[in-house]
């Protein structure tokens, strides 16, 4: 089994961390579920309270309790791990601009993602759990609570999919190679003329639009599409937005980097992940780049890919 290759902290055992990330998961999904319907959450969470109420929404709301409901359960159940804990709600706190943590093993964690997608009820919505070794990504779990869907990836290679009943089902990346032929996942809420030129560049075959990254990169995996490319300068994605997917999906075989080949890093002083960044099921993966850096070359000349 290529999981049990996987460098843990001093203590930790590999199938005692996943048991815990499923139960974790599951809460999770349990939590947004119960504020996305308006119901009262479990685990003792308040109700979500409107603005007129003297609430912030059931977006902070669930935002807020899922970051607690996770940060709580991994100090809880290994209260002596050497890894230090980052979310997407701890950070302004955490961080300094310019300064990473600099520490040997990082969890990176996104509570909700899909915020947009959360309130306008399409269910497109994810939580990301990510371990980080060194900068590196060794273990990413994407959580879609409305499909009830759980991803595993465990680096070097081995990923797959679970539902509430514990059954693992392999991912199931597309055979499409052509770049003519290769469907792309869009964002529906964050598209620019720049990604619209680029995209007119590679001739790609079809399209659909999803919304959390965790979400597009799932459809990747289901072999749905083929690629997700993100395209941004200093409104961008963040570290939590992309590690976890990053992780699973690099485990089942697919590939995530900039057009120029660099690999995302993540912990290094700056957690926007600017640039064009593309995510593919792998065999096109440097086709796509080829052409990605090219075209960019011309539709914006000096873009940092």
């Amino acid at each position: 089994m290529m999981a049990a290759t996987l460098p843990l902290p001093a203590g930790i055992e590999l199938e005692a961390l996943l048991g815990e990330l499923r139960r974790l998961s599951w809460g999770a999904a349990d939590i947004l579920r119960a504020y996305a319907r308006s119901q009262t959450p479990p685990y003792g969470f308040p109700p979500a309270l409107t603005v007129e109420e003297g609430g912030s929404g059931p977006v902070s709301a669930a935002d807020l309790a899922v970051n607690r409901w996770l940060l709580d359960g991994l100090a809880a159940a290994f209260p002596t791990a050497a890894w230090t804990l980052l979310s997407e709600e701890t950070a302004a706190e955490q961080l300094t601009p310019g300064q990473p943590l600099g520490v040997e093993w990082l969890w990176i964690l996104d509570p909700l993602d899909g915020t947009k997608d959360f309130l306008q009820g399409t269910g497109e919505y994810a939580v990301h759990l990510a371990l980080l070794h060194s900068g590196a990504p060794v273990l990413g779990v994407v959580l879609l609570p409305e499909p009830e869907e759980l991803w595993f990836g465990v680096l070097p290679g081995e990923a797959w999919r679970e539902n509430r009943a514990g059954e693992r089902f392999a991912p199931a990346l597309s055979g499409r190679r052509a770049l003519s032929e290769l469907v792309l996942v869009a964002s529906r809420n964050h598209r620019d003329d720049r990604l619209e030129q680029l995209l007119a560049a590679l001739a790609l075959g079809d399209s659909r639009s999803i919304g959390s990254v965790g979400g597009k990169v799932a459809t990747i995996l289901r072999g749905e599409t083929d690629l997700y490319i993100s395209l941004s300068g200093k409104s961008a994605p963040k570290d939590w937005d992309m590690a976890a997917p990053e992780a699973v999906l690099r485990a089942a075989g697919g590939a995530f980097s900039h057009a120029d080949g660099r690999p995302l890093r993540y912990d290094d002083g700056d957690v926007r992940q600017a640039g064009c960044l593309i995510a593919s099921h792998g065999p096109a993966h440097s086709e796509l780049c080829e052409r990605a850096a090219a075209a960019m070359a011309t539709i914006d000349p000096g873009f940092a890919v």
